[in-house]
């Protein structure tokens, strides 16, 4: 692929973070058989890996906003560009030692998504999109699955753990794909799935309480491989809901039509 400045800026940003968290990868499996655990460490390499991203695209694009998972909203001079920013996405996977983890980069203009780069440095696999230039992984061409019924596809999703989403809503989500679906998958990384849909590793993935570094860079990365990414109602407002579904054109719409529909049952 022939690759912009912008993407250039980004995937170096994106390396130079994953080297970081790929030699702590490395020390938090050490630390599996400590008394303390993992956790602290982990913290720390997010935090770390935040940082590297900030200072290499502030230096690169100077007076861009940022919205970043650990800092927050942090106001730029101009107010047409901001970064979208998860360093760590998959935190758990790091802190067990399971190797589905991912930096993910993504870049807003005037309010519509142009750029995304989701890095997985245990894998050293680097998922690009700028818009109209379609989607790469390490500069081969990506397009999403062909499959056309839902029965015979791999669905990927999260699911809500303690504490955290609507637990009633995905077990009936649960149920209804499992009974339409030839399998589902539960990866821990949403940026991930994502990128794996525009890879044609999943066919399709749906997941709600979102945040928007979860899925900015993936959800173009989706549409410049040809898929289809809405809410679980077909809405457009993905980054503010945190609802997606994702899919190619007839994948996507029977998914969305299998999450609106009640419990079946058996």
């Amino acid at each position: 692929m022939a690759r912009s400045a912008l993407i250039n800026v980004m995937i170096g940003a994106a390396t130079k973070a994953g080297r970081s968290l790929a030699r702590d990868f490395g020390e938090v499996q050490n630390l599996q058989v400590s008394v303390k655990g993992p956790g602290d460490y982990v913290s720390q390499a997010d935090r770390k890996a935040e940082e590297i991203i900030y200072t290499e695209l502030s230096r690169a694009r100077p007076g861009y906003s940022f919205l970043m998972e650990e800092r927050g909203v942090v106001e730029g001079d101009d107010d047409q560009h901001r970064w979208i920013v998860d360093p760590l996405d998959g935190t758990t996977n790091f802190l067990h030692g399971i190797p589905v983890f991912g930096i993910s980069i993504a870049l807003e203009r005037q309010g519509q998504v142009v750029a995304g780069v989701i890095y997985n440095p245990a894998m050293d696999e680097m998922f690009v999109a700028e818009r109209g230039g379609g989607a790469f992984m390490n500069d081969r061409r990506m397009r999403v699955a062909a499959r056309r019924q839902l029965s015979d596809c791999v669905v990927a999703t999260g699911i809500p753990h303690l504490g955290l989403g609507n637990h009633g809503r995905a077990l009936i989500d649960l149920r209804n794909v499992m009974a339409d679906s030839s399998g589902i998958r539960r990866f821990g990384a949403a940026a991930i799935d994502l990128a794996y849909v525009a890879a044609g590793r999943f066919d399709a993935f749906w997941e709600d309480s979102l945040k928007p570094w979860d899925m900015a860079a993936g959800i173009l990365m989706i549409r410049e491989a040809g898929g289809f990414v809405s809410t679980r109602n077909s809405g457009q407002d993905m980054l503010d809901t945190g609802s997606v579904v994702a899919g190619n054109e007839i994948i996507h719409g029977a998914l969305v039509k299998t999450l609106n529909k009640p419990l079946q049952r058996s």
